[in-house]
């Protein structure tokens, strides 16, 4: 069963020798200590010329939670050529009903404007919005109706998004959440990384190798 990752303390990136100043040069990147290669590469949803990094992640989760901030913060810096994406994760349970609650927020066109509040209204106000009457309520602050929120929960379209997910995350055979997928080959987590606020750094530097494997 999906867990989600300890945050590492600091004192165990020291011991590893990882500062952020060498976590950002993609020549510094080693293979089983920074990032894991995912057992079968999933394909990517961007441009030939883009690339994808995807947020796997659970809004029941208090590390994804923590992650917010600095990889919010990482997203707003990214070039044109790097296309971000979250992904919810689905085990099963409330994992599965929040990831009918993302996609419906995408459906309704209220996803961008809900997602921090998402979380804020679990992991803040321990609210668990894991029926289909408290989500409707929720996004019912977003200019839409209960009944419009609910439809959206059991619209097709939205059951055929979590149902993607779903073979995405099977076929990333992930262990646990945050991680993120560089390129649909590269999964970065918070032991990999050193800790939460090194996940980006990592990213970074991945996304810049990947650059370089293309130059050639």
């Amino acid at each position: 069963m999906f867990k989600p990752f300890r945050t590492l303390q600091s004192a165990l990136v020291a011991v590893a020798g990882l500062g952020l100043a060498s976590l950002v040069a993609a020549d510094n990147l080693v293979e089983g200590q920074h990032y894991e290669m995912l057992p079968e590469p999933v394909e990517t949803q961007v441009e030939e010329d883009q690339i994808e990094v995807t947020e796997v992640f659970w809004y029941g989760c208090p590390h994804c939670y923590d992650l917010e901030e600095p990889l919010n913060a990482w997203v707003a810096e990214q070039p044109d050529d790097v296309v971000f994406r979250r992904m919810p994760a689905t085990m099963g349970g409330d994992w599965n009903t929040h990831a009918v609650m993302f996609y419906a927020a995408e459906e309704l066109g209220v996803r961008e404007e809900a997602h921090d509040d998402i979380f804020d209204a679990i992991h803040q106000d321990g609210q668990k919005l894991n029926s289909a009457d408290s989500i409707a309520k929720f996004l019912s602050q977003y200019d839409v109706s209960e009944d419009e929120a609910r439809q959206a929960l059991d619209a097709f379209g939205v059951k055929a998004k979590v149902n993607q997910a779903h073979a995405r995350m099977r076929t990333m055979r992930l262990m646990g959440v945050p991680a993120l997928v560089i390129d649909g080959r590269y999964l970065v987590t918070p032991s990999s990384a050193g800790s939460l606020d090194n996940m980006p750094q990592v990213a970074d530097a991945l996304v810049e190798l990947v650059r370089q494997e293309r130059q050639g």
